[in-house]
């Protein structure tokens, strides 16, 4: 963490409008030719334009009150004697996982030679409300701000390219936005790689029924209005779910030959398909001679060879009213796809389509395969799932969340570790939970699930916060960063004062608040989870040793024995060790819930060993695995999901040196991903996010059979 000062310019906002939610400004400046740098932060978010064509966006994400600066070098940029360059900003104002709900601003000053020659509150940089974007629109999903629609008018295009252009509005009044405190930004700008679509997979004719009031996500309905902000139903200028669920895509042709653009359009559509399964800001070219109206929907799959623009539970639709022109268009945001379908509600001709890729820049390693086709394939889907899940946070999705999730973090960081050398982007990570001065809606002691975000409606998950403890366990043995350990003391100090007055007269603790979430499976069903949870407690105990052996506290050592030895006597049964207890009239009575993922969290806790619980090490090893539900074995043992309970088993072989069943297990859960999707997934089935950041973490266990060689540069990705 480093402070950051600019030298002349100040935080600015059209006076009053701050807090507007979905308001989006443009700040125009004439730039000589030369070494310049741009100087800026923003909230929410921001992208850069040179001359009309696309520089980067941003800003790097940073813990309430603090913004991330951006120094960029503009020198091969600027084309010309006089060069036009536009910063757009978007604040959206509503609490999300993905950016922080804090009033909008633009800082930015250019300088050449070290000296400002444009800057906010300052001469030279001039703020517009071109109008273009419609600014009451749905949420995008539960997890992120708005979805996108704009009307592009033919009088804006030389906005971005004509140093003379002349503003025909009356200037903003502007305010200056006082105490910001901003950073340098520690991680390193993602890269902008341009993508073209690989195929255009089936194009046809769209039936635009009358618009009817459709059924939303569950989230609009429940809410939406109460401790989730947004627009209201009776408050929207655009209603695109409406718009989306009252098309009829009628296909006249499949699997199309030939060169996929240009692709004339007339009322109709074109389905493409992505090389992968891609992260970043979706482009199209556009022409047409008359107004018309394009339709953006995009996915990860498709289901039964269809789009389903809702599948993801958010609204993977935007739209486009066009001015007769040629219309270069890029979404303001990052979302992830593999198929994209362009509708057009009129006539014009589609002349480009791809993606402008927003991930982690090339990595210098890569795991030495030996030409192992499969493998080879399954590490590229999980390269490529890191790549874009470590833009500047470690995220969960680069879809419908954009999150940094706890737990996934413990995961991903590894293989920052195994892909870079460094600790970096796992530093500024952690660093985000040290930063925030307090967790609003949350109890004191606890820590976000995911951060940085907002969590008005005071969920949180305790068994994330243990793993936040863990980590930095493993972080002070990649990095030797003492310094960020003991900032953390009272982090994790406070997070065990939250706990301990949970515990029951065994020492275990019971009725946790919160959500108590292990995994997407039965282990996290609510009879379950309560009253006391035997994984929960196994985690707490490891995360009690975790304390000690950080900061010496050797009282919670011998705590954490004494919970292994109750949790061993109260849930093993058998062979297998049961999921909990509930409390009744009589006391606490075990109903013999048993999951999978319950063995693997005795096991990776140490409230297992391979000695003392051998015979349930042999059931595991052999009857469980990517073939047990398809074999039919131990009905009565509730199958695992892939996270984390298929990566807990496969991190217990890694452990124990069985790295030819740890290659069978990578093969068996991740080879039909990577061919599907070339990226690997939250789940295993397509059912939500095909694309998890802590998927990634085969490649940590691949690079330690195999190990890791200097990448190539023209194998860079």
């Amino acid at each position: 963490m480093e402070c950051y000062k600019f030298k002349r310019a100040q935080a600015v906002w059209a006076r009053g409008r701050e807090e507007e939610m979905n308001c989006e400004l443009a700040f125009r400046a004439v730039i000589p030719a030369g070494a310049v740098e741009l100087h800026l932060a923003a909230s929410s978010i921001y992208r850069l334009w040179i001359n009309g064509r696309f520089v980067c966006a941003g800003p790097a994400r940073a813990a309430h009150g603090f913004y991330n600066v951006d120094e960029i070098p503009l020198s091969g940029k600027l084309t010309q004697p006089e060069n036009v360059a536009v910063i757009e900003v978007v604040g959206y104002n509503v609490n999300s996982f993905d950016t922080l709900d804090q009033p909008a601003f633009l800082a930015a000053e250019y300088l050449q030679g070290g000296q400002v020659i444009a800057c906010t509150a300052g001469e030279g940089l001039n703020i517009h409300e071109l109008k273009q974007r419609v600014q009451r629109v749905q949420r995008y999903s539960f997890q992120r701000a708005f979805a996108e629609c704009y009307r592009l008018r033919a009088e804006n295009r030389s906005f971005y390219t004509e140093s003379a252009w002349e503003n025909p509005q009356q200037p903003l009044n502007l305010a200056v936005q006082p105490g910001k405190r901003f950073l340098r930004r520690s991680v390193r700008m993602p890269e902008f790689k341009r993508l073209s679509a690989k195929a255009l997979v089936e194009t046809g004719r769209v039936d635009f029924q009358p618009i009817m009031p459709k059924p939303v996500l569950s989230w609009e309905t429940k809410s939406l209005g109460n401790t989730l902000k947004g627009y209201l139903s009776q408050e929207l200028e655009e209603r695109l779910s409406d718009e989306g669920q009252s098309m009829a895509f009628l296909p006249s042709q499949t699997a199309l030959p030939g060169q996929p653009f240009p692709l004339p359009l007339e009322n109709g559509y074109g389905l493409y398909e992505l090389p992968f399964n891609a992260t970043g800001f979706i482009r199209l070219q556009v022409s047409c001679q008359h107004p018309c109206t394009v339709y953006l929907m995009f996915d990860e799959v498709l289901l039964d060879g269809k789009l389903n623009f809702l599948r993801m539970n958010a609204y993977n639709l935007f739209k486009y009213t066009l001015d007769p022109g040629c219309h270069d268009i890029l979404t303001f945001a990052p979302y992830t796809m593999k198929y994209i379908q362009i509708a057009v509600k009129g006539e014009a001709v589609l002349e480009e389509l791809g993606l402008v890729e927003y991930k982690h820049p090339p990595v210098p390693r890569r795991v030495k395969l030996s030409g192992d086709m499969e493998l080879e394939k399954i590490c590229r889907a999980a390269r490529e799932s890191y790549l874009s899940n470590a833009v500047d946070v470690f995220m969960d999705c680069p879809s419908r969340e954009r999150a940094g999730w706890l737990c996934d973090s413990f995961f991903t960081s590894r293989v920052e570790h195994v892909l870079t050398g460094e600790c970096l982007e796992e530093r500024a990570f952690l660093d985000n939970f040290l930063l925030a001065e307090k967790f609003d809606y949350l109890p004191e002691g606890m820590l976000p699930m995911c951060y940085p975000s907002d969590h008005n409606d005071g969920l949180f998950i305790p068994n994330w916060a243990m793993w936040f403890v863990l980590e930095l366990e493993e972080y002070l043995e990649r990095s030797g960063d003492r310094e960020l350990i003991d900032r953390a003391r009272p982090r994790v100090m406070g997070l065990v004062d939250y706990l301990a007055p949970f515990e029951n007269e065994h020492g275990l603790l019971e009725k946790l608040d919160g959500w108590v979430f292990l995994e997407w499976s039965r282990a996290n069903d609510p009879d379950v989870v309560q009253d006391v949870n035997f994984p929960t407690n196994m985690l707490y105990m490891r995360m009690l040793e975790a304390v000690a052996a950080l900061y010496g506290e050797e009282g919670l050592r011998e705590k954490a024995a004494w919970m292994r030895k109750v949790i061993r006597e109260r849930s093993l049964q058998g062979t297998f060790y049961t999921d909990n207890e509930r409390r009744t009239e009589s006391g606490l009575e075990n109903p013999g819930n048993c999951t999978e993922v319950c063995q693997y969290y005795a096991f990776f806790t140490g409230t297992a060993t391979r000695e003392e619980d051998g015979a349930l090490w042999e059931t595991l090893l052999r009857g469980f695995g990517p073939r047990r539900r398809e074999l039919g074995l131990y009905p009565e043992v509730a199958h695992a999901n892939a996270f984390i309970g298929n990566y807990l088993r496969i991190e217990l072989l890694y452990r124990e040196g069985l790295y030819q069943d740890v290659v069978d297990n990578i093969r068996g859960y991740f080879a039909k991903m990577a061919d599907l999707t070339g990226t690997l997934w939250e789940n295993d089935t397509p059912y939500a996010s095909c694309n998890h950041g802590f998927a990634s973490h085969v490649i940590y266990w691949l690079a330690g059979i195999y190990g890791v060689e200097e990448e190539k540069p023209s194998a860079a990705t």
